[in-house]
């Protein structure tokens, strides 16, 4: 079993800048990819980006240039960097890793942007 604890979130102003993380424990394999994924009220959850454990990340388009993904492999962490911060980002964070077993969620923080 593979457990996630996210933090991180909070609010801030349209502009601002968060650190989330995301600590894994448990059966985690040296080979898995982490992502971070967010979901606003009335909408899908979707992807923010990923990276795998050799360091090849995905970004969604609307949050390149303002977002980095980044892990500590020694630490099973991962983070996501966000700066200039927009209103519509918003949204519940959710943490994921795939590993060879199956794929594990963490609960989630949220993020609110005010204007």
């Amino acid at each position: 079993q593979v457990q996630l604890v996210e933090s991180g979130g909070g609010l801030v102003q349209a502009g601002g800048s968060l650190r989330l993380s995301c600590a894994a424990s448990g059966s985690i394999f040296s080979l898995n990819t982490m992502s971070w994924y967010r979901q606003a009220p009335g909408k899908q959850r979707g992807l923010v980006a990923s990276i795998t454990s050799g360091g090849i990340s995905y970004y969604l388009d609307s949050v390149k240039g303002r977002c980095t993904i980044s892990r500590d492999n020694a630490n099973n962490t991962v983070y996501l960097q966000m700066h200039s911060l927009k209103v519509e980002d918003t949204a519940v964070y959710y943490c994921k890793i795939v590993t060879p077993r199956g794929e594990y969620w963490g609960q989630g923080t949220q993020v609110t942007v005010s204007s």
